[in-house]
């Protein structure tokens, strides 16, 4: 129960929709790999999904087969008609119309619809009480990383993460130290949670074809944060040595901290941003407190 991609070209011709470069939109029509996706997202019978960027079903219909239950957010009101026709079998045919403060929802049967954009949705009406929600997305390279990021700090009732992005994209996710592309983002997300690269995923199986692999990001939020140093001023630190990753600490932190701050945290003055992991860049920001 999954869309082909002459039923996706079918149903684009017929509601007349062309895929928007600027939104980022590059619609899966492989039916093997929204499956290999729901899999890798570990979701069935019962699980709640919240879906961002359904675009026109694929994914969607894959994870409603799995039992669990989904939220499919869209932001491209065009594609909403054909959004909700493909999702047909999965979605009551009596669409009961409501609002929220992030835009209309209709919903019935397995999924649920709802137009917004995942940037400013209200999330506590989209996610209600419950805890343990799944995420899982396609997301374009311009929105993926502040996207992730929000969700982490802002949304803790989403537990885990499959995310399909860009293949550098995915790697700065779930870069370590010693990773060429660890960096600021690779460490708040490792602040709040683990992530990994668990697959690639070609671009023949998009229309449009974009230009670059996608990769799968799995990302598991922690009990806790992995340091229980302050938040703020741990990611001024993060922001000001990465921000100059190519000088030594002590000058890229110069009047930010103290310099016996290094002695106490145990980081030598001459190491770089990217040597440093969460667990350190932790120990510094409690060495150095804000200045009152």
């Amino acid at each position: 129960m999954t869309l082909s991609r002459t039923q996706v070209l079918d149903l684009m011709a017929r509601h007349q929709l062309h895929p928007s470069r600027a939104l980022g939109q590059n619609f899966v029509v492989d039916g093997n790999t929204v499956r290999r996706i729901a899999r890798l997202a570990g979701v069935g019978p019962g699980d709640r999904v919240v879906e961002i960027g359904a675009g026109l079903g694929s994914l969607t219909l894959a994870l409603a087969e799995t039992g669990a239950w989904v939220t499919a957010v869209e932001l491209d009101r065009h594609l909403i008609p054909a959004l909700r026709e493909a999702l047909d079998p999965v979605l009551a045919p009596d669409l009961v119309a409501g609002a929220t403060k992030s835009g209309a929802r209709t919903g019935g049967g397995r999924v649920e619809v709802i137009e917004g954009d995942a940037l400013t949705l209200d999330w506590a009406s989209v996610l209600g009480d419950h805890d343990g929600w799944v995420l899982v997305a396609n997301l374009p390279y311009n929105v993926a990383t502040p996207l992730v990021a929000d969700l982490l700090d802002g949304v803790p009732a989403i537990a885990r993460m499959l995310v399909m992005v860009q293949r550098e994209v995915g790697e700065r996710l779930a870069a370590k130290v010693g990773d060429d592309a660890y960096g600021a983002v690779s460490v708040k997300v490792a602040y709040w949670a683990t992530a990994k690269v668990v697959g690639r995923v070609p671009a023949t199986v998009f229309v449009p074809q974009p230009k670059v692999e996608s990769a799968l990001v799995a990302i598991e939020r922690r009990p806790q944060p992995a340091t229980d140093a302050d938040f703020d001023r741990l990611f001024e630190l993060v922001r000001t040595g990465f921000g100059q990753r190519r000088k030594m600490l002590r000058r890229a932190l110069a009047g930010v901290i103290e310099a016996d701050a290094f002695e106490c945290a145990g980081v030598r003055p001459e190491a770089r941003a990217e040597e440093l992991d969460v667990e350190t860049w932790g120990r510094l920001a409690a060495c150095a407190p804000s200045p009152s």
